[in-house]
């Protein structure tokens, strides 16, 4: 593949673009077509990037990505650090944004009702430190659909948004994953939400730590106007919860208002406040009350000096019709109550209460179960690392 420098230096017949500064960024972008691969020299970039229309295919994306892996280029503050909006086929990979005003990276369809920006890949990011205070996201989705987030890193998002937030966003993956906040400083923050018509998504192996106020939102609550597609009378359903670690979160599950989800070989650590919550929070008309959730395999380890309750039931919710099989509960300070103490909302089938995990090394935080242990069918399954 040819080399051209934007630093600019380009070929018309060029498919390889190294860019040194943002002006050179910029044109790479508008002019980035099929097949093309921006990649973005070490340094310092003003955020704010604004990118409308970019046109990759299915068989040629179009990448943007670190000259050098291992020194990523910084793009830093603005609104957002960058903004695609109305783009097919198109990956960001091995960049590093920080200090955003608003959320770090946003990425939408262009508004609802538009054809969803299809083929969006983030691998390998680091998105940090978005505007401290209110609803302000790591990375925003809004309207995507076949798309894949994973191997990223996000830090530290604002007290009431969400390291990945998704409002419509259909047939897509969030996987391996880390997010880390201060859950203590930010009980109304969240790690991954999936709300405003949101299907068919799937949050594998990833590390939940210290997230905020709820792990996942499953669901959540979402103004009639910015609902893809308009008109849905859902705010999620489909989801996928699987092989993941949730260590000092306030509610690692949260099913809000989510028609049918499935939370499956999980490890809790020390859940705050409960271990799962069932709620409903946008009761417009005709919308689905939170109902089919199944809970299944996981292992949750908590203390009773702090936990509330195993599961937090709100009205309007459908919690007769929640599934809760083969889970392994322990109270780390009372262990003879474990039993007493997990109080569900329908008899689970094949629980286990009187055994304590036997995890690899708990305090380097590796809480896969060893081998044999009782147990250890349930919670992350190491073959998925």
């Amino acid at each position: 593949m040819p080399v051209v420098c934007l630093g600019l230096c380009v070929d018309a017949v060029a498919r390889e673009v190294v860019v040194k500064d943002r002006t050179g960024l910029v044109l790479a972008l508008q002019e980035a077509k099929p097949g093309d691969v921006v990649k973005v020299a070490p340094g310092k970039y003003a955020g704010g990037l604004m990118v409308t229309g970019l046109q990759g295919t299915k068989e040629k994306p179009v990448v943007v990505t670190a000259a050098d892996r291992e020194q990523p280029p910084v793009i830093e503050g603005g609104a957002s650090g960058m903004q695609l909006s109305g783009c097919q086929w198109v990956e960001l990979s091995h960049l590093h944004f920080t200090g955003a005003e608003a959320n770090g990276l946003n990425i939408d369809d262009g508004g609802a009702g538009k054809p969803a920006s299809q083929g969006i890949v983030l691998r390998h990011l680091t998105v940090q430190n978005s505007a401290p205070k209110g609803n302000r996201d790591g990375i925003k989705l809004s309207g995507l659909t076949s798309f894949t987030v994973a191997d990223c890193t996000v830090e530290r998002w604002g007290a009431g948004g969400s390291a990945v937030d998704m409002v419509g966003c259909r047939e897509g993956a969030v996987e391996d994953c880390v997010f880390r906040h201060d859950g203590a400083a930010a009980p109304e923050a969240n790690g991954v939400q999936m709300k405003g018509g949101s299907e068919s998504v799937t949050v594998r192996r990833c590390r939940f730590l210290g997230a905020g106020g709820r792990g996942v939102n499953l669901g959540g609550s979402t103004g009639e106007p910015y609902f893809r597609p308009l008109g849905a009378k859902f705010e999620a359903r489909n989801l996928t919860v699987e092989d993941c670690l949730f260590v000092d979160v306030q509610a690692p599950v949260a099913f809000v208002g989510v028609d049918g989800a499935v939370v499956r070989h999980n490890t809790l650590i020390r859940p705050g406040r409960w271990a799962l919550r069932i709620l409903q929070e946008n009761r417009g008309d005709g919308m689905a009350w939170c109902r089919k959730g199944v809970f299944r395999r996981n292992v949750v380890v908590f203390q009773s000096v702090s936990l509330r309750e195993a599961v937090n039931i709100g009205p309007d919710t459908e919690p007769q019709s929640f599934q809760f099989e083969e889970n392994v509960w322990h109270c780390e300070d009372r262990p003879s109550d474990t039993r007493r103490l997990v109080r569900l909302p329908v008899a689970e089938k094949g629980g286990r209460y009187d055994v304590a995990p036997q995890f690899l090394n708990a305090e380097a935080e590796n809480f896969f179960l060893k081998p044999g242990s009782p147990g250890s069918d349930a919670g992350m399954r190491p073959g998925n690392r």
